[in-house]
């Protein structure tokens, strides 16, 4: 099989391909310190990457990908145990990091190999195939410990040309974001997917509207973020006009791994005249849908499927929902050439996510537009409210509640109600802590907006939500 990134080889030498702050790689800069470790660890097996945001994380990976080597990206904000647990379930033969980077216990066993970004070497023919892994990423582990996911090299060369004919994205682009780079959202898209197209990737190290607005201004062309960066995003540009005109400059604004709200989407389109687009994916299907870059994009939706990739909700026992009314809620199921393997060391688990046909059980649950754009209304396990004899989804009530002008943030539960059989409670950080609104208030807010068998019949007040790395709302967390 050919090299993911062939501008490595056969693209201008000079063009800048990776900068993380004043730190920055060319194609052949790139290439040369890729070969130069590749040549290290080629026949590994499996690598360990300490993913910091860092230009030796984004050498390490290529470097692997180009040895035909797995890479296991590990989040250096986990703690010892789920280190323990991915490192003995995956086995690494080394841990790639940067030569200043301090490793936790749990890693101390493990041959450790300090990545050079000024190594020089021929990049090595490339001996793998569609099939063999790429990656090995572990999901967040909500109900257990982490899985996982192994990636093949065809899902992460599907996604990224799905994305560039989506996206119209090309080699003159040049992307800015902030996100973590142990997940696909920052790694596979950010970092791999600019490489592929032979384009440049400005990394923030951590986001901030000071730096997006500084990387627009320069010249960058899109830029990926997840809710709660639009989010602060929203909040500074009524006393930022320098930040609005800097938006107003990108080619594509682009939002995943959570739903951005709609009265985010309004804010910043007033303010802007741009519209975020939204895509759908997880780790074990990449990329799944997309808002087009030549189609509208419509708040709240998360676009057509891409490319190769066929989606379909079904009811819970399976039966497939052909109705496009944009009301009738099932899950998502997928199937295409984006998806994971298997679960790794994870037979029954791997059994249980598809079907006998091959499709994908996402959990998600959605519901499709006439036009086949897709609405995603919450998580199966946690979203889905079965309320009075209705499915509602929270994703709905959630936005409903953000548009109250004393409603800061909001997430939306099911809790046992002996005739409803659920009821729905909402938990909202107040935009005032010292007035906040009633449950009445915002029950008849909800009610005006949707149906009243979607108001919230108890609220909670709340600091802050809880959230994961990603700003991903943690529900299990919300208990009464």
């Amino acid at each position: 099989m050919s090299s993911l990134f062939p501008a490595l080889t056969a693209g201008p030498a000079g063009r800048v391909a990776l900068s993380f702050g004043d730190r920055t790689l060319t194609y052949g800069e790139l290439g040369a310190a890729a070969g130069a470790l590749a040549a290290r660890i080629g026949g590994a097996g499996r690598v360990a990457v300490w993913a910091t945001p860092a230009l030796e994380t984004a050498v390490a990976v290529v470097a692997a990908l180009e040895a035909g080597v797995a890479a296991v990206p590990l989040n250096p904000k986990s703690g010892e145990k789920e280190l323990g647990h991915i490192l003995s379930d995956c086995a690494p033969t080394v841990v790639l990091a940067a030569a200043g980077d301090e490793l936790p216990g749990a890693l101390g066993d493990l041959e450790r190999v300090d990545v050079d970004v000024r190594g020089a070497a021929p990049l090595p023919a490339v001996h793998a195939s569609p099939e063999d892994p790429a990656l090995i990423v572990y999901t967040s582990g909500t109900t257990g410990p982490p899985k996982g996911a192994v990636i093949p090299r065809r899902a992460v060369t599907h996604t990224l040309d799905a994305l560039a004919d989506a996206w119209q994205w090309t080699g003159e682009d040049v992307l800015v974001h902030g996100l973590p780079l142990f997940h696909v959202h920052g790694l596979v898209l950010g970092i791999l997917g600019p490489l592929r197209r032979g384009g440049s990737v400005r990394h923030l190290g951590r986001f901030g509207t000071e730096g997006v607005a500084r990387e627009l201004n320069e010249g960058a062309t899109m830029m990926f973020g997840v809710p709660t960066m639009y989010h602060r995003v929203a909040q500074a540009l009524p006393e930022d006009p320098g930040l609005a005109q800097a938006l107003g400059k990108a080619r594509l604004l682009v939002s995943g791994s959570a739903a951005l709200p709609v009265h985010d989407h309004e804010r910043i389109t007033a303010a802007t005249g741009q519209r975020v687009v939204e895509r759908y994916g997880m780790t074990e299907t990449l990329m799944n849908t997309s808002v087009r870059a030549d189609g509208e994009a419509r708040a709240g939706t998360v676009g057509v499927p891409l490319p190769g990739v066929e989606l379909r909700l079904v009811e819970e026992d399976g039966t497939p929902i052909t109705s496009q009314d944009g009301e009738t809620v099932g899950e998502i199921q997928v199937r295409g050439p984006n998806l994971f393997t298997e679960y790794l060391n994870r037979p029954d688990a791997t059994a249980a996510a598809f079907t006998a046909d091959g499709w994908f059980r996402t959990g998600d649950m959605a519901v499709r537009e006439a036009d086949g754009y897709v609405r995603i209304v919450g998580r199966k396990a946690t979203d889905l409210i079965k309320s009075g004899g209705y499915k509602i989804g929270a994703g709905e009530i959630e936005n409903a509640l953000l548009e109250h002008p004393g409603v800061r943030e909001a997430a939306v539960t099911g809790e046992p109600d002996p005739d409803l059989g659920e009821r729905i409670v909402a938990w909202i950080v107040p935009s005032d802590p010292q007035s906040p609104p009633s449950t009445e208030e915002l029950a008849d807010h909800v009610a005006a907006r949707l149906a009243p068998h979607k108001r919230p019949r108890r609220v909670h007040h709340l600091e802050e939500l809880p959230r994961n790395d990603m700003g991903k709302i943690m529900k299990r967390a919300l208990t009464s």
